[in-house]
């Protein structure tokens, strides 16, 4: 059951973009030709924020779809990249669902005794590659991007996570990591 559980979240977490693309649409079409009230929109923005942290921008939004594509212009180390946080200024989902990261009942956990320390999760975490003496998952010293207001919780980096040692669900997450250095990935 649970290796089912993890290949079900791994499928989910691969196809992310598309779901957001049609979830995203999905809510544009309710609130402009279905008139559904944006309050609702930010209400259940809102709640998800409790239950799973900051994953209305990158999992329903369709502003964020719109983002990513933009962001995604120039590759991974494109100075597009940076833009991504900038159009959540306004969006009082970005707020709320932000501000719950800290306290969300689903969390990124790192399996301290089965990580490599290799660095892969960082590469694929856009606050960790936008702020990098700042954030990592796996270093020693430094904040956490999944407990961070800016964290959009894509999961690109328990995807890029080579051993599943990285996850998302529920419960605290682990916060001291192994004393041995990052090793470099083949």
């Amino acid at each position: 059951m649970g290796h089912t559980m993890n290949s079900a979240r791994s499928f989910l977490f691969k196809k992310r973009r598309w779901i957001q693309g049609l979830i995203g649409l999905g809510v544009f079409a309710g609130a402009s030709y279905f008139g559904i009230n944006l309050w609702l929109v930010v209400g259940v923005g809102a709640v998800t924020g409790i239950v799973f942290g900051k994953v209305f921008c990158r999992w329903a939004c369709p502003i964020g779809f719109i983002m990513e594509i933009i962001t995604g212009l120039g590759g991974p180390d494109s100075a597009f990249q940076g833009m991504y946080q900038y159009h959540k200024i306004g969006c009082p989902i970005a707020w709320i669902s932000g501000a719950l990261n800290k306290v969300s009942a689903f969390k990124l956990r790192v399996d301290e005794s089965t990580c490599l320390t290799c660095g892969l999760c960082d590469k694929a975490c856009y606050l960790s590659t936008l702020e990098p003496a700042r954030f990592s998952l796996f270093k020693r010293n430094k904040e956490r991007p999944g407990d961070a207001f800016a964290c959009s919780r894509c999961m690109a980096c328990v995807t890029a996570c080579p051993n599943g040692s990285l996850t998302y669900g529920l419960g605290k997450p682990r916060r001291t990591l192994p004393a041995a250095e990052p090793v470099q990935p083949e």
